[in-house]
């Protein structure tokens, strides 16, 4: 297991993690219209932003990508693990990876956590500094919480 950082070559593979894990999991988590806004907020002129930017990496089991982190300065995006290989500290490893790299350079981490990943985060010691709600187009409510851990 090992995380490179995503070249512009790796645009689809960041994609289909990102929106596979959105459309699998988040279903379970919120209704259609907030899942629907954010496939639409991980779109590809995002995603590819980030990747010229370099600041895309992605976690590679052998030759496979099951993985990817969005780091933005202090700030930790677009974390995903394929659900297929989910349970398997994938995320643990991308979530270490993204703490250690920041850490390197800031006082705090940020981040603002899913409705899924909210307890993982709780557990790491992030605080729940504010929640947060964006009503989407249709009127369904995406409910969030903005995070913080200190590092030193």
């Amino acid at each position: 297991m090992e995380i490179i950082k995503a070249q512009a070559e790796h645009f689809e593979i960041v994609k289909e993690i990102t929106h596979q894990t959105i459309s699998e999991v988040y279903p379970h988590f919120y209704p259609k219209g907030v899942v629907d806004f954010f496939l639409a907020h991980h779109k590809n002129e995002n995603i590819l932003k980030d990747i010229h930017s370099g600041d895309v990496y992605l976690l590679m089991d052998h030759d496979e990508a099951a993985g990817t982190v969005t780091i933005n300065e202090n700030e930790i995006n677009r974390l995903f693990v394929l659900p297929s290989h989910q349970r398997k500290g994938y995320g643990r490893f991308l979530l270490d990876f993204a703490e250690k790299t920041i850490a390197e350079k800031y006082p705090a981490i940020e981040l603002s956590s899913s409705l899924p990943a909210r307890e993982i985060y709780l557990k790491r010691g992030y605080i729940a500094m504010e929640p947060r709600r964006i009503v989407v187009e249709n009127g369904d409510v995406l409910c969030f919480d903005w995070m913080k851990k200190n590092c030193r």
